[in-house]
């Protein structure tokens, strides 16, 4: 049977497992040539993309809230280049087991932004977001229902944010060890100013060879 196999592929399951077949989150993946598979992330068994071509741009601002003393506690994945709000993130799009995920690292604790799919619409929550409607992007206002731990709103000057690739369904609050893209946000940033987001899969991006 091992030498009839076309590819390897490196999957996460849980515990305890009653499914004897692979679940639907897989990592890695490579096809066999000869006895030896070169496994990645881009194979079409696992995410598909190697996420090279990935880029983000986002900006601080609290739309849900009528503040002006508060700008500095929100993020949103919009470009502000032309005048006019466009989307902030150039992403591939993922398998239905995946999700991209937005992250603000908040007095050393990374607090999510939401989980979405399309970089031209809203996410799919705002539990900390003021009253107001938001902007169609991926964001968050930092300003309510302070996480434990965390004290909002906040400054996110200085702070890190990032976009991960997590796992749908997901039962971890924590980020998944998929981070393509981040930015340490400058100590004297300002509101309503794009900052690049940097693009670190091929430095942190898992692969490997299967043997056989």
């Amino acid at each position: 049977m091992l030498d009839q196999a076309t590819a390897f592929v490196l999957s996460v399951e849980p515990i305890p497992d009653s499914d004897p077949g692979p679940s639907n989150i897989k990592i890695l993946g490579g096809d066999f040539s000869g006895n030896q598979a070169s496994i990645s992330v881009s194979h079409g068994a696992a995410l598909g993309d190697d996420f090279s071509s990935a880029t983000g741009t986002v900006i601080l601002a609290t739309p849900t809230t009528t503040e002006t003393t508060d700008e500095l506690s929100g993020i949103w994945f919009l470009d502000l280049a032309t005048g006019s709000p466009t989307p902030g993130l150039n992403l591939p799009v993922l398998p239905a087991s995946w999700k991209y995920e937005g992250w603000a690292i908040i007095d050393s604790q990374p607090v999510s932004s939401g989980t979405f799919s399309t970089v031209d619409g809203a996410d799919d929550a705002a539990p900390f977001s003021g009253p107001g409607m938001g902007p169609p992007f991926p964001g968050e206002d930092y300003v309510a229902n302070a996480p434990a731990g965390v004290t909002l709103p906040t400054d996110l000057s200085g702070k890190t944010l990032v976009i991960s690739i997590e796992p749908n369904p997901d039962n971890s609050p924590m980020p998944f060890m998929f981070k393509p893209l981040v930015v340490g946000l400058p100590g004297t940033a300002t509101d309503h100013v794009n900052y690049p987001m940097t693009n670190q899969a091929a430095a942190n991006f898992p692969s490997g060879t299967a043997s056989r």
